[in-house]
């Protein structure tokens, strides 16, 4: 079977989402996996968000079976602290080195569920990064369409608007997948029970973390979530199960809106299948709980 060589770039400790597309993308069989990057989220809610981040992927992987068996290459602690230094990182280290054994026939895709520094570092430390055939996809940043998002900077964008701008500006090839379309991959608990509640410990332990994500951070009553990081899993499995319109890639400004760019061309993700997404992952979880007998 034919693979399309993956790294997987997350801050898997920042919320609910993360965990659910790193799963999928283990466990899906056209991915050679080439590695998982764990990243950052700022220092809002921890001192330590790499580390945590990385010790959440350490536990999915003792989940999946899969300890040892998976290259972990620690990302950047911190933001970029301007547009021309890198925070070099072992995860940096690994895109690069990934990226010179990468062809046209044969490309890199390196999807990005968190901030986009470790990108823009490989970029700062290799120039000849961006001549290379690197497809990066993004989960992150304001939509373009002019709906009415609130007034708060979009996350990802928000913990390194420097290496946002880095490969924005780049030339590399980027699929966005902005915060409009990311936040409508919409789970319920009853879904997610139904589905995937009755596959072992994995399946238990994705529902209990996203229930506790939720009555962490939602003080009001929810029974939802979005896995808003999945389509980047889903882009990279069928690139046709998302409508990618090709717009100038922007700048970023501080308070996180688009402004006059490098026009190189991006492609922005205007909407994603869910269906598609949301029952390829339970599919696989469902498998992978029938394989090691742990269905009741």
């Amino acid at each position: 079977m034919r693979q399309r060589r993956v790294i997987i770039n997350s801050d898997a400790k920042n919320e609910a989402d993360d965990q659910f597309a790193i799963v999928q993308g283990l466990l899906s069989p056209t991915f050679d996996i080439r590695g998982l990057v764990p990243a950052h989220f700022g220092t809002r809610r921890t001192s330590r968000s790499m580390e945590e981040s990385r010790e959440e992927i350490d536990l999915l992987l003792d989940l999946l079976h899969l300890t040892d068996s998976v290259t972990v290459a620690n990302g950047a602690a911190t933001a970029l602290p301007d547009e021309h230094t890198a925070v070099d990182s072992p995860g940096a280290r690994l895109i690069i080195e990934e990226s010179k054994l990468a062809s046209e026939k044969d490309p890199l895709y390196v999807a990005f569920l968190g901030p986009l520094t470790d990108m823009a570092s490989g970029i700062l430390l290799d120039p000849e990064l961006v001549r290379r055939p690197v497809v990066v996809i993004w989960i992150g940043g304001p939509g373009y369409r002019g709906y009415d998002e609130g007034p708060r900077i979009e996350f990802n964008l928000s913990n390194d608007i420097h290496a946002a701008n880095v490969v924005f500006g780049s030339g590399l090839t980027v699929w966005q997948v902005p915060r409009d379309v990311y936040t409508k991959v919409s789970v319920s608990y009853a879904e997610l029970e139904e589905k995937i509640g009755d596959t072992g410990p994995l399946g238990r332990y994705l529902i209990k973390q996203l229930r506790e994500v939720n009555a962490t951070y939602h003080p009001w009553p929810i029974e939802s979530r979005s896995l808003g990081d999945n389509p980047a899993i889903a882009l990279m499995l069928y690139p046709e199960s998302g409508n990618l319109r090709v717009r100038p890639a922007p700048r970023f400004g501080a308070d996180g809106s688009h402004l006059p760019g490098s026009n190189h061309p991006i492609k922005v993700c205007e909407e994603i299948d869910v269906r598609f997404l949301l029952e390829d992952m339970f599919a696989k979880i469902r498998v992978f709980g029938r394989e090691h007998a742990w269905f009741a």
